[in-house]
């Protein structure tokens, strides 16, 4: 009869079993060192889901998202540009960041509008008290010039005595003639300004105007709004 024999299985030598231990303990510690490090994942041109232990090539030109050993995005890796593309990128941002602040100054400015003209009447108060301080300052001014022509008219009384030869005339006469053409020429180009700063008021209280009637109509539009959704 015969006798079917049974490969003997020996234990592994010793030496075996420490190789083995160490190649699973480096499996296990590079594991541990990619969760340590994170995992990179993006989404390529062509719409595939990578991943890896490391930044990705194929998604350079796009953000990767590096997520902790939780699966939760930790980080976000901008895209790597070239010198030139990330000066152009700088050029653009700022140009955004610009847009934005301007934007959010004239939010910034219709709020203080809405808050200081409540409504119509409030402004045409304010633009009427503005003019009226520059009607005063030009009225002061007209007076004054109301004095300069009389002293004018004494001085050239004064110079009738030497219509011949005007040279004749006292220095402190001269003068005073002098003085009197200088005056003249100041009272003028005041009055001027004062007629310009009176436009500038308008012009201003005009504009302001047109941006408070939109105000006014988008604040009443909304307010009706709240009250009919309550």
């Amino acid at each position: 009869m015969n006798i079917a024999h049974t490969p003997t299985r020996y234990p592994l030598h010793a030496a075996q079993m420490a190789a083995c231990v160490l190649v699973a303990a480096a499996g296990l510690w590079s594991q541990a060192s990619a969760l340590a490090q994170g995992i990179y994942t993006c989404v390529d041109s062509k719409g595939r889901r990578i991943t890896s232990d490391r930044p990705i090539v194929e998604c350079l030109d796009r953000e990767q998202h590096k997520l902790g050993n939780t699966g939760i995005v930790r980080q976000v890796v901008p895209p790597s540009y070239t010198a030139d593309e990330r000066t152009r990128l700088d050029e653009k941002q700022r140009a955004e960041n610009e847009i934005k602040a301007r934007a959010a100054e004239e939010k910034r400015r219709e709020r203080a509008l809405l808050i200081r003209y409540p409504n119509q009447g409030v402004h045409d108060k304010e633009r009427a008290e503005a003019l009226a301080q520059i009607d005063e300052v030009i009225s002061a001014v007209n007076k004054r010039e109301v004095a300069l022509k009389q002293q004018r008219k004494e001085v050239e009384v004064e110079m009738e005595f030497y219509q011949s030869d005007p040279g004749k005339a006292p220095f402190w006469l001269r003068r005073k003639l002098e003085d009197s053409d200088k005056q003249a020429v100041v009272q003028k180009r005041f009055l001027e300004e004062q007629a310009q700063e009176k436009q500038r008021i308008n012009q201003r209280f005009d504009e302001e105007l047109t941006k408070l009637r939109q105000l006014w109509g988008s604040a009443t539009a909304a307010g009706n709004t709240g009250a009919a959704k309550r």
